[in-house]
């Protein structure tokens, strides 16, 4: 029987939601975390890996997900240094699987690891969202002197001119020069990842369309398709993330379920709803009803094409007065995994009826 891993991101002692509530969720198997205090392209040290490890088992849980490890600008621009950043990056590898870890997520995302234009947003039902409307988005541009740069994902650890200097260096690759950087990246990763028996799952880009002229090639199935080519091995695969790709009606996100786990590369899966707008999106509630994706469909995709993986109640609203990071507070995330629950289960009985007949 094949039995989806139900996860939850966690940012550590600092976060507000505390392992202690995590655990309370019904059927959580596995902490979603990583180590936060390092910078881009440096080793973690084995002391904080093992003490990430120790308080979530003391919780209860597994830590068997990390998201993310996170990929250096000099990778994705393909700069000299990128084979030291590289190198480090396997070191990464080699230690979180010493710890039991079984997935890495990341993103070849250029500069921006993802991007919304309000984070507070109030539906009709008063609770917040984050959302991104296109509009907002052309009213900013990182290289003028006087542009506001404060879209909501931005790196904040880049001054205003460093953020001018790395987006006009991208702004002069073609996607296909980030095509090349990728396939460099992974034809030295994934060895590694194969001989620690970790799989990498690569996160689509967010949103999946070029923002500000930037190469962005993880967006679609074409390009999907190509990315498990690069290093056709089990464990180069993907984070199915159903808002990155779902916030464009070009992606049949549930054809894209079954085609990918059917292939065994879905390794890690955001579950999160959006309602497609014509000027953008907005995230909701899990519930199918309140958004464009159809999430019965798609965890039904997972299940009837044998995914037993990961899987991760994505983004959630702020309800019930919370307050906390933007996404990620407890209550709505909280019932998405219970709503994501109650899908696999219902799934699994109707595929047992079946079975009887």
């Amino acid at each position: 029987m094949n039995r989806m891993k139900l996860s939850f991101r966690w940012y550590g002692e600092d976060d507000k939601v505390t392992l202690e509530k995590i655990r309370q969720i019904p059927g959580m198997h596995t902490i979603v975390t990583a180590v936060y205090d390092v910078p881009p392209g440096e080793v973690w040290q084995m002391s904080s890996i093992e003490s990430l490890k120790m308080q979530i088992e003391e919780a209860g849980l597994h830590f068997e997900v990390v998201e993310s490890i996170p990929v250096h600008e000099d990778i994705k621009l393909g700069k000299p240094e990128r084979d030291k950043y590289i190198e480090n990056y396997c070191e990464n590898i080699r230690r979180v699987a010493a710890a039991g870890v079984k997935c890495i997520c990341y993103n070849f995302m250029p500069v921006f690891d993802w991007t919304r234009t309000q984070l507070d947003h109030e539906l009709a039902d008063g609770s917040t969202s984050l959302v991104y409307y296109q509009e907002q988005v052309d009213a900013v541009n990182p290289l003028q002197s006087d542009s506001d740069l404060t879209l909501p994902g931005w790196d904040q650890s880049y001054s205003r001119e460093q953020l001018k200097e790395i987006v006009a260096q991208y702004q002069a690759m073609t996607e296909e020069d980030l095509w090349d950087n990728l396939k460099y990246f992974l034809e030295r990763v994934i060895p590694v990842a194969a001989a620690c028996d970790v799989n990498m799952a690569i996160h689509e880009d967010d949103p999946c369309w070029s923002i500000f002229g930037l190469p962005r090639i993880i967006t679609c199935e074409e390009n999907l398709d190509r990315f498990l080519k690069l290093v056709d091995d089990s464990h180069n695969g993907i984070t199915l993330c159903t808002g990155s790709l779902g916030c464009s009606c070009h992606n049949d996100v549930v054809h894209m379920a079954k085609k990918y786990a059917s292939q065994g590369r879905i390794h890690f899966v955001h579950m999160r709803n959006v309602k497609v707008l014509d000027n953008g999106f907005e995230e909701r509630a899990h519930l199918s009803a309140c958004g464009s994706l159809d999430m019965y469909e798609i965890m039904k995709a997972l299940y009837d094409h044998g995914f037993c993986g990961y899987i991760r109640p994505d983004h959630g609203r702020m309800i019930w007065g919370e307050t906390g990071r933007p996404g990620y507070g407890l209550y709505d995330r909280a019932l998405g995994a219970t709503y994501l629950n109650g899908l696999w289960e219902a799934i699994e009985k109707e595929a047992e009826g079946r079975k009887k007949k």
